[in-house]
């Protein structure tokens, strides 16, 4: 017996079926990008290829947080934190170990000369080291339970997340040194009128003396 072809009414529910079947089956996630944005995607953010890091390390023309787990990442382009440190500073070697124990990706700037102190004293109002921020907030001195208390409300990990192959930035000095001029011809000129004229040693007398009556010359 032939059946009779099915109803437009019939066709609209299969396909209703079949949809809602497929959106059970494929999860959406929200997404929250570092400035904000919101988007959708059906694969967990940790399998997403933009927060996948890759495996030989930061490229060329890559941020170092490109190497980060996604969670991680997020929260370091958020809330960037930044040290700055100088020589013989015992506390901040205290606030480094700190950052460095915990995971926290940081960069590191050092005061060494004249020109960081002024930096320094711009940027912070004083030129008490150890100095950080994490995101806009300032950190004058070194406290342990002050810094970790920011760090928490920023949202790092408690415990280190850094991938196996991820290597912190070398200390760099706060503001760059400035290259050695070479000395203008002007200069050079002014340094030759400034220098003293030797006197001319007086020849000694080549005739007779009453000390040298033959004036023999030596």
């Amino acid at each position: 017996m032939k059946l009779p072809p099915p109803s437009h009414a019939l066709l609209a529910l299969l396909c209703t079926l079949a949809v809602n079947g497929l959106a059970q089956a494929q999860q959406v996630h929200r997404i929250v990008g570092p400035d904000g944005k919101v988007t959708f995607s059906d694969r967990a953010p940790s399998l997403d290829k933009a927060a996948q890091a890759p495996s030989g390390g930061a490229t060329a023309g890559s941020s170092v947080n490109d190497t980060l787990p996604y969670e991680l990442r997020q929260i370091a382009n958020r809330f960037p934190v930044t040290l700055y440190t100088g020589a013989d500073c015992a506390p901040c070697v205290s606030a480094r170990n700190l950052l460095a124990n915990r995971g926290v990706p940081f960069t590191e700037r050092t005061i060494g000369s004249n020109e960081d102190i002024d930096a320094l004293k711009r940027l912070s109002g004083n030129t008490g080291l150890p100095f950080g921020t994490i995101g806009r907030q300032q950190l004058h001195g070194y406290s342990d339970t002050e810094w970790t208390q920011y760090l928490d409300a920023a949202g790092y990990p408690k415990q280190s997340k850094l991938p196996a192959n991820y290597r912190r930035p070398a200390a760099t000095p706060l503001t760059a040194a400035k290259p050695v001029e070479p000395a203008t011809a002007t200069e050079d000129a002014s340094a030759t009128r400034a220098a003293p004229r030797a006197r001319p040693v007086p020849e000694p007398a080549t005739g007779p003396s009453p000390s040298n009556p033959a004036g023999i010359r030596f």
